[in-house]
């Protein structure tokens, strides 16, 4: 019985925290991935919090290098992604549940309006 509840409860938590945890996972195997970079070439910086005009906005990765300044938003998602960049929503479809996400190339944009 009391593993019946325990499954219950699990359920329950990884339901409504599930892409919580997902994304955290996410964003933290891009984050080991990144911290191989030659350090002498590649200045990488995670998770950043930005606020300016009393909105918030976070920003996963940064690399910073002679090549060029990269901002990586990380996904965690599986199945097919489709969309394009002037999209406003993409659409995850995975068997036949189909779920809106917001554009990351427009979450990037959007931030750089800040």
């Amino acid at each position: 019985m009391g593993l019946l509840i325990f499954s219950i409860i699990l359920a329950i938590i990884l339901r409504i925290y599930g892409p919580t945890i997902k994304g955290y996972f996410g964003e933290k195997s891009v984050s080991f991935f990144l911290s191989r970079l030659d350090p002498g070439k590649y200045k990488v910086i995670n998770n950043i919090m930005l606020k300016i005009d009393g909105r918030t906005s976070q920003i996963d990765h940064v690399v910073v290098s002679n090549y060029g300044i990269f901002v990586i938003e990380t996904k965690n998602y599986n199945g097919w992604i489709l969309g394009n960049e002037y999209d406003d929503y993409w659409t995850q479809v995975i068997y036949k549940r189909k779920e809106k996400l917001f554009n990351p190339i427009k979450q990037i944009t959007d931030i750089s309006k800040l």
